[in-house]
């Protein structure tokens, strides 16, 4: 089993870097799922990396789309192929799971939802946008919160600073879900076929610090020489 959450290969990867660049200057971009596992297990090593990062170069989240619109409940089979990823997280990362989500053989693993939220947070409260991925992925690993309905995303954000009103209006607008799609296109843009990646670029030239899993500790040479560069 690889440190890694992949996409599944229906999605399409025509689109061209360039079309998503972030702009001049130093740029990291994080790519990422709240319900991803092998993300939440990066949890520790992304709050490292966007405190190295501040003051000296641009920090982007951006939303991946791991399995969104998903509409089926989950069948013994993936329960047991999810299991397993979180197990494996668990042990490797020492992030906290409550695996009762488990019991609930009715849940939708649609992951659109969370992504959507976090794209609210970081139009209506940028600052807190790190803290809303977080609190996001805490939610719904470590406290079986169920991250696709809309009433768990609002009290989320609400703890966040957001006005529920503000978040409620933006979350349900057509608008949004565009925005939630561009988020994806970029993902595929750059050829990231799992999770967490962790992508630096600087006018126009990319190279990935991360494809999977990285400690940051073995993450951070590399970091500050391009930096300092």
């Amino acid at each position: 089993m690889t440190d890694t959450c992949s996409i599944p290969s229906k999605y399409d990867h025509s689109s061209q870097e360039a079309d998503f660049d972030p702009g001049p200057g130093k740029h990291v971009l994080f790519f990422g799922d709240p319900m991803c596992s092998w993300c939440w297990g990066f949890a520790p090593e992304l709050d490292k990396l966007a405190k190295r990062a501040q003051g000296h170069a641009q920090f982007h989240i951006v939303m991946g789309g791991l399995r969104p619109g998903t509409r089926e409940a989950w069948d013994p089979a993936m329960r047991s192929y999810i299991r397993h990823h979180w197990e494996d997280v668990a042990a490797k990362t020492g992030q906290p799971f409550d695996f009762a989500r488990f019991d609930d053989e009715d849940f939708i693993y649609d992951t659109e939802p969370g992504c959507r939220a976090l794209i609210c947070v970081r139009e209506l409260e940028p600052p807190k946008t790190l803290d809303m991925y977080e609190s996001l992925q805490r939610a719904f690993y470590a406290d079986n919160l169920d991250i696709t309905t809309t009433e768990v995303l609002a009290n989320l954000a609400v703890n966040q600073g957001v006005d529920r009103s503000d978040f409620l209006e933006l979350f349900n607008e057509p608008a949004t879900r565009s925005m939630v799609a561009f988020d994806f296109q970029r993902t595929q843009a750059f050829g990231v076929q799992g999770f967490p990646s962790v992508l630096c670029a600087e006018d126009g030239q990319y190279a990935f610090l991360a494809l999977g899993y990285r400690r940051y500790a073995e993450m951070k040479s590399d970091l500050e020489a391009w930096l300092k560069a």
